[in-house]
């Protein structure tokens, strides 16, 4: 056990003891539990939620203010808004208003301009979200006497309650947290040594589907050429082993920043049996730093899982690099996303060459600079395929993914859409994609046809007719009716609701028609009060 992880458990326990201490003394622990869970949990919702906008968006923060400023600029944003919100109910299952978030609950606390009935709308609007959320806060009542006897007293308690648990880090911990110390503390390695894994690895599933695709139909070429310019420990790149037939003949090229992971991959690759000859590794920036420039600088395959939304300098000199200068844009400084997109579709040989990208979603729908690459690689005919893959299945993030299939040589312009976020078993720490989701993918990849709620074959006139907009809940729809139940349960349903109201009214009436009035006069009115109640 590290010390930053006891120190994070006991900052987060104590911060629970210091919440339960402003209602130990109003109330006994039955009571106070549901009020701190179910405040603990509104908090993780909103936690998680700010962080996934945010990363989305490729704007990755761990400031919940600065998290909940960005989702309030893309709230309020017309132009984003309706795509987002799309994005979030798909993959989270709710959605909060910037107003109703705990963070910024808690800083009306701090400006003393909450009201309870803020927090109790926030509740209804989960409930409401989901099956899965519903009457999930039933048991807390905020405007309980216990709370305090006034309105004014009861708001005050809770905006106390508030403020102490605003310095919990849940987002991500969710019942590990709440659970006892050991599982915490488990959870809490597992999350950190998961985000140091993702910097360098791409796991297994994600890099068979890419590798697959790349070789599709081309298994038995001989001196396969395979890129990745951001090739972390070299775990892509090591995947066309398992899927060349003349694997001895493939050559390796990749780029890493990092030194000790360039160091890293050069071993793996050793390791893995790559001949010298058939390996060309650099260490420098893919982006500042074009490479390769010396022939072979195109390639049958390009892999990339590149850090996601990352800073560039997009500097105006850029605009007059071949990678970039027919597309009349640069990626923004603060999301180079599709700069690496550029970087490795220039390095992709123009005949039979196919490339494989993971990204977040933001890709897809964001405007302005990449609204307009994007339009011009869709003009083109480039994109090929959009992969939606599910959340939580990368080490580095929790966030759904996205993998992008690009090609040169295409005769047509649509763009073929598979919905896969839903292709996945549960793990412990992240969800797993089997080879039987892959090879699901797979044969719906080479089929490009339709398959309801699962993949569809979109038109170049569909997608102008979306604005070059590529979000996939707008071509795949997912939505699943409920199922109405027969008349005959309905009815049954209706008449064991009629029995049990009438037994109830007639326990009732016996109650009443125990009680006694004080006086005659009240005694009277108390049986005329009985008589019309029976009717």
């Amino acid at each position: 056990m590290t010390q930053e992880t006891t120190q994070t458990s006991q900052g987060l326990y104590q911060a629970l003891w210091n919440s339960a201490d402003v209602l130990r003394s109003k109330m006994d622990a039955n009571d106070y539990k549901s009020y701190l869970l179910g405040m603990v949990f509104y908090k993780y919702l909103s936690d998680k939620l700010l962080f996934f906008v945010a990363e989305t968006m490729g704007e990755e923060t761990e400031d919940l203010e600065q998290a909940l400023d960005i989702y309030r600029g893309y709230y309020e944003d017309e132009e984003t808004k309706g795509d987002l919100i799309d994005v979030i109910k798909q993959e989270l299952s709710y959605a909060m208003e910037p107003d109703l978030t705990f963070t910024s609950l808690v800083l009306q606390v701090n400006g003393g301009t909450f009201q309870l009935e803020h927090l109790a709308q926030g509740f209804r609007n989960i409930e409401q979200s989901d099956e899965l959320f519903e009457n999930l806060f039933e048991d807390i009542d905020l405007y309980s006497k216990k709370l305090g006897a006034t309105p004014q007293k009861q708001n005050q308690t809770v905006a106390a309650v508030m403020k102490e648990l605003a310095v919990l880090d849940v987002a991500g911990h969710a019942g590990d947290m709440l659970g006892d110390a050991y599982e915490y503390l488990i959870g809490q390695f597992a999350t950190d040594s998961g985000k140091k894994a993702g910097e360098f690895y791409t796991p297994q599933p994600v890099a068979k589907l890419m590798t697959q695709i790349a070789f599709l139909g081309r298994e038995d070429q001989k001196g396969f050429t395979l890129y990745d310019p951001t090739m972390g420990s070299g775990s892509l790149l090591l995947n066309a082993k398992r899927y060349s037939h003349e694997v001895g003949t493939v050559s390796y090229f990749g780029q890493e920043l990092n030194t000790a992971t360039y160091n890293l991959a050069r071993m793996n690759m050793i390791l893995h049996g790559v001949p010298i000859e058939n390996q060309f590794l650099h260490n420098a920036d893919t982006l500042d730093e074009d490479w390769p420039t010396q022939e072979p600088t195109n390639f049958d395959g390009v892999l990339m899982n590149p850090p996601y939304s990352a800073k560039w300098s997009a500097a105006d000199g850029f605009l007059q690099d071949p990678r970039f200068s027919s597309f009349g844009a640069l990626a923004p400084k603060s999301k180079a996303d599709f700069a690496f997109l550029l970087h490795g579709f220039y390095h992709l040989k123009q005949a039979g060459g196919v490339m494989a990208i993971v990204l977040p979603h933001g890709v897809l729908f964001r405007g302005n600079a990449e609204g307009k690459i994007r339009k011009a690689l869709l003009e083109e005919g480039a994109i090929d395929t959009v992969i939606g893959l599910p959340a939580n299945i990368f080490f580095n993030t929790s966030i759904p993914t996205t993998v992008i299939i690009l090609k040169k040589d295409r005769t047509s312009r649509d763009v073929f859409f598979i919905d896969a976020s839903k292709e996945f078993d549960k793990g412990k720490n992240q969800n797993i994609m089997t080879d039987a989701h892959i090879d699901k993918i797979l044969k719906v990849y080479q089929a490009r046809e339709d398959v309801d709620k699962f993949a569809h074959l979109a038109s170049f006139e569909e997608i102008v007719e979306n604005d070059y907009n590529l979000n996939i809940p707008r071509y795949v729809d997912t939505f699943e009716e409920e199922e109405v139940a027969p008349l005959t349960e309905i009815v049954a349903n209706i008449n064991r609701t009629n029995s049990e109201i009438a037994s109830k009214t007639a326990d009732l009436v016996d109650m009443l028609g125990q009680l006694r009035g004080t006086t005659p006069e009240a005694d009277a009115e108390l049986k005329a009060f009985l008589e019309a109640f029976k009717g």
